[in-house]
Order: structure tokens, then sequence, then C-alpha cells
């Protein structure tokens, strides 16, 4: 680990700009005229892995944005990493937020802020750094594989189809990720589950046209009410979902995994504090820690309608939508979750509106067992930078691909997230801690070591 250490810290700046060329890179996947930008941020992965000590890297085509691939095989007869990350970000929006431009990464208190610092620009990369390190260094101890993909924050429509046409080139005993956090800062972690994921757009339709709100108003439904009072409707006064059968196979986490779960710090005051709330709401009966991590929710994303400029505009609008998402968790069929919530909602539509309901995407839940000789692998990486016992942790979030990768490679994941929660990804002034940046770099080299022992 010494070579390694004295690497990272030698080369420490170069990492940081070469991470900042990528991040310059304005590669949203859910905005169509940013494709140029997938493109080019797909041929820095590849310049990136080749540079790094790669044998071969390449950007193949998908139906959708590129996959960049790469490898270096050293033996046939050792293991095989599959290391898989993300090179496309979340929109910016609202722009009016951001202290700093969002494609022009900034340090301030320690911190890089910009889109994708953290989700997945800055984690990612990370392991592109750890693989230079031990291959400059000479301490590569296994076969690593690269598959860095465009398309994780619309659900990685394409990804599925081109594992199948690539499972003799994907073969791998595992599959390296991180795209999740850690409980904080001097805490590590690693997450053992993701939820899965259901997510829709629904059109609300009343009248034929806009109307005047003065001769109309009281005498025909206004979409944007309707569409208020269904929503509403779908959480009881307990907060539980009032899809029929939602909850028929939901994998109840037992009593002990309950205690388990809850042994991990937390702090409900220092939570609330931190997002400036006075109090917490969710399903009744589950502790927070539960509630984020093994219990199904559903949200509204984004909600809009009608007029939204500057000044007054009397208007009964002709329609109304909404996104609205389901996490969900194992055991969950994130297909027949989405029937399930389209023909509920269409039937709770009352005869003075047409409701359209538009699945966008999802994907499964994921769960990797802690007996998993990767996951001990990685408990003693962390043992050896961080000093102390990584915690076991259910993470809130999803990654769709996770659990289609099982399904179609046979291949479990190991989800080493280096993010924290402050880290605001998906939001304004998404920021990556530097401390974190490296330490993870580090820490991953500790894992190779530790892997190929097995």
């Amino acid at each position: 680990m010494e070579k390694a250490r004295n690497y990272i810290e030698t080369n420490k700046e170069r990492f940081l700009e070469e991470l900042f060329n990528l991040i310059r890179i304005p590669s949203i996947s859910s905005i169509a005229d940013h494709k140029p930008d997938m493109v080019k941020a797909a041929e820095y992965w590849k310049e990136s892995i080749l540079r790094a000590g790669a044998d071969k890297a390449e950007v193949l085509p998908t139906d959708g944005n590129p996959v960049v691939y790469g490898e270096k095989i050293i033996d046939p007869e050792l293991p095989t990493v599959l290391v898989y990350a993300h090179y496309d970000v979340m929109p910016v929006d609202p722009l009016n937020l951001w202290t700093s431009p969002p494609f022009e990464p900034e340090i301030r208190d320690g911190k890089i802020f910009a889109r994708g610092a953290d989700d997945d620009k800055g984690q990612g990369f990370m392991h592109a750094k750890a693989f230079e390190t031990m291959v400059k260094t000479g301490t590569l101890p296994c076969n690593v594989k690269f598959m860095i993909e465009g398309e994780e924050e619309i659900g990685s429509p394409s990804l599925g189809k081109w594992c199948e046409a690539h499972k003799d080139m994907l073969k791998a005993d595992l599959i390296l990720v991180s795209d999740t956090s850690m409980i904080g800062p001097d805490v590590p972690s690693i997450t053992t589950g993701l939820r899965g994921l259901a997510y829709w757009q629904v059109e609300v339709t009343g009248p034929n046209r806009d109307l005047h709100s003065g001769l109309f108003g009281g005498a025909v439904a206004n979409p944007i009410i309707v569409l208020a009072e269904m929503i509403s409707s779908m959480l009881d006064e307990k907060n539980r979902i009032t899809i029929p059968g939602f909850y028929d196979d939901v994998l109840e986490a037992t009593a002990d995994e309950r205690v388990l779960l809850n042994k991990a710090p937390f702090s409900e005051e220092a939570y609330k504090k931190a997002l400036n709330v006075t109090e917490l709401r969710g399903e009744q009966g589950f502790t927070t820690t539960e509630r984020t991590g093994i219990r199904p929710t559903f949200d509204v994303c984004g909600i809009w309608g009608g007029y939204t400029g500057e000044g007054a505009k009397t208007v009964l609008p002709s329609k109304a939508y909404a996104k609205v998402s389901c996490r969900l968790v194992p055991n969950q069929n994130h297909e027949k979750v989405a029937q399930m919530f389209k023909d509920h909602f269409e039937s709770i539509a009352p005869n003075t509106v047409q409701v359209k309901v538009e699945s966008l995407h999802g994907g499964q839940a994921y769960v990797c067992p802690i007996e998993l000789p990767a996951y001990k692998a990685a408990e003693k990486a962390y043992m050896l930078t961080y000093g102390k016992q990584p915690v076991p942790m259910r993470s809130g979030g999803s990654i769709p691909i996770i659990s289609t990768f099982e399904q179609i490679l046979g291949i479990k994941t190991l989800l080493m997230g280096f993010g924290l929660e402050s880290d605001a990804i998906h939001s304004p002034n998404e920021n990556y801690p530097l401390a974190n940046f490296y330490k993870g770099i580090e820490t991953i080299v500790a894992f190779y070591q530790e892997f190929a022992k097995k």
C-alpha cells in the first residue's frame, strides 16, 4: 500500500484536473440537445482508461448513448473485476440556485462543487485513478474490465440489451461500483441493498382548451385541482400507499434485521437540522432509517399545468401533469407495480377529466449478502484505510441496472460508495469532498489487494 499512497500523493493535482475536464462536459442524458456531449464524455473516458494502462478501450454503440469498454488482462487464471460507472448526469435546474456554474468545477471548503462531482463522475473516476495507480506501481493483482455507460440517470434503457449481446466480453467474478454513500465522513459503510424504482408521467385533461376562469370557473373541473386530489389519495392517514395489492409482494425485514439496521449511527435532530425541517413524515411504525432503506415509498417528483409565468393570468387550464415515482423493496417487480399504478390511477379519475399514465422507466431492488467473499475483502480494505470496521447499510436510492446485471450476467455487485448525504446529488450545488475522492482511490486499491487473495 505504501507504493500506492506515494503515487496518489505525487499525482493528486493531476488526478483532480483530469476529473475537472470530465466534469466540464455537460453530459445530461435526459436532454436531447446534449447528445454530442454524451459522445464527448464517452471518448474522454476511453482516453482516460487507455492512459491509465488498459490494454484496450473503445466506445461501443447501443440503441441509445454509447458504452465505454476497456480491459487489462494480466492472467486469465486470475480473478476479474468489472468496474461499472456512468458518465451521464442529471439536469441542473433550477440554475439560479447554483452558487457557481454547474459545469465549471470549483473547490470551496475542501469540496468540489459541480454537477457530477459525486454522481457519478467523481466517484466513477476514482476507479480509473485506482487502476492507474496499481498499473503504474506494478501492483495490479488481478484482471480489470471497465463498463461505463451514459444512460443511468434515465434508467439505463439500452444497457440490458447491450449486456445480452456482449456476455462473453463482460465475463467477470465481480462487478465493482462506487455510486452510493457512506453514513458519515468518519463512518465508512458498504451498501448492501438498493431499492427498486417505478416512474411515471401522468396527464389529466379537462376541457378541450384553456378557459377564462371567471366565465367557466365553478362550472368546469380544474385539471390541476383534480390531479392534486388524485395524488393526495395515494397515501392514507398512516402514509401507506393505497394502490390495491401494492404490499402483497413486499419482503418484510425480520425483527433481527431491523435491529441491525437501526444500529447504524443516526441522529434525527441532526437530520432535521441539515434539511431545515422541524418534523419528519413517513410510514407509521418505522424509523427514519427503515423508511429510507427497507420500505417502499410514493413521491411526486414534479407537477405543473396552467399559467406559471410572471404576473397574473386568469385561466382554467385544459391540462395538468405530474411525474411520480415509487421506490420498491426486494421481491417487488417494477413492471407489475407500474401496471398496478396505471390501473389504479385511471380507476380513481372522476368523469370530469380524462387521465393518461405513461411509464417512463424502472428497475428491481438489489441485495448484496455480507457473506460474499468480495464483501469481506472490502471490509478489510476499509479497515486498512479508515482504521475501523465499515457498517453495512441499505440505501434508499436505486441503481436499476444493478439487478439487471445479476439477471443477465449472473454476477454479484459490490457497492463501495464514498459519497455523503450532504453532497446534494441531483440538486443545485452538488459537491464531493476532496478527502473522500482521494481516500476512495486508496480504499479501492486496498480492495483489489484483498480480493485477489481470495
